[in-house]
């Protein structure tokens, strides 16, 4: 993952005024569900599977790929989201962690969308002239997880997570869809839009993108149609997993790796704003009385070594509330 030190500094100190007293407004409305359906499957390895899934919704064919067990009963289902600049052939998360042989001996399918670059994982109001038609909450919400669960024994129970960008998403699809899942992470996200308003707007257009086709201009109240802490209350029953570092240098940035000096002198700031916004979020679920398990680790960057293991650390916590 690339950053940029304007969107560094966006995250760690612009704050876009909340206000308490706003209250919840409504969901948006969900369009009808479309006849999405699997065109091909290719078995990339024992336990792990492309699919082309013809979407209504995005109107195109959009390659999802699959961690699953070599057989088995009916299983839960994990959807694991990407960051801002996901990998276009496959998740980021199988190229820059070891989820594939983590998850190897799971009960367990994780589903993990391609492509999506700065999209959070949403359905854009307005076709954007650089990424085109994204309709990605009706994906992942309502066409995908049938077709998933009758192909890979599915038994109905999801949960959803994410890093960074991925992370926000996985929040605002849960406030957005009570119930829907079972467990809800974050892998150093920011779920108060309050709080990240501004560099969500920034990330989209530093990749050429215009960030008012997405919810609207700044005070559209898309926004707040959107945001997991004005719609916190959603969560209550879901398990909620948290995890942030501090930006400090951590065990992680003494490895000899080519993206080390990345991490350090952008990833720093980025997950000190992101820690900032966490313990934001976390005061939120407080005053709800709405249990979560949120991790402040001391040190650790912006970076996928810390995101590799916080998902092996947020594993108990997931898979006793989906079963797995």
């Amino acid at each position: 993952m690339r950053f940029s030190v304007v969107a560094a500094v966006l995250l760690s100190v612009a704050v876009t005024i909340w206000t308490p007293g706003a209250g919840r407004l409504p969901l948006a409305a969900a369009d009808p569900v479309s006849a999405a359906r699997v065109v091909a499957v290719e078995q990339l390895s024992p336990t792990r599977a492309a699919l082309s899934i013809d979407s209504p919704a995005m109107g195109r064919v959009v390659p999802v790929q699959v961690l699953h067990p070599r057989g088995g009963a009916a299983r839960p289902t994990y959807y694991l989201l990407d960051g801002l600049d996901p990998g276009e052939q496959q998740s980021t998360w199988t190229n820059a962690t070891d989820a594939e042989s983590f998850f190897a001996d799971k009960a367990v399918n994780v589903v993990l969308p391609i492509g999506g670059q700065a999209s959070y994982y949403t359905d854009w109001r307005s076709d954007d002239p650089k990424f085109g038609h994204y309709r990605w909450e009706t994906f992942l919400t309502r066409e995908l997880p049938p077709l998933i669960d009758a192909t890979f024994d599915g038994n109905g129970v999801d949960a959803i997570g994410g890093l960074s960008m991925g992370g926000i998403a996985a929040f605002v699809l849960a406030v957005r869809n009570p119930g829907r899942y079972h467990a809800v992470a974050g892998y150093s996200a920011c779920p108060d839009l309050g709080m990240a308003q501004g560099s969500i707007e920034f990330s989209i257009a530093n990749r050429g993108g215009n960030p008012a086709a997405m919810w609207g201009l700044p005070d559209d109240p898309a926004w707040a149609q959107h945001d997991p802490a004005l719609l916190a209350d959603n969560l209550r029953g879901t398990t909620i997993y948290l995890s942030t570092g501090t930006g400090l240098p951590g065990p992680h940035e003494t490895e000899v790796k080519p993206q080390l000096p990345e991490n350090i002198v952008f990833g720093g700031p980025i997950e000190a704003g992101v820690d900032a916004c966490v313990t934001s979020f976390e005061q939120r679920l407080r005053g709800l009385d709405i249990p979560a398990r949120i991790e402040h680790d001391p040190v650790g960057t912006h970076s996928w070594s810390y995101w590799q293991d916080t998902l092996h650390s947020s594993w108990p916590t997931v898979a006793a509330a989906i079963g797995a």
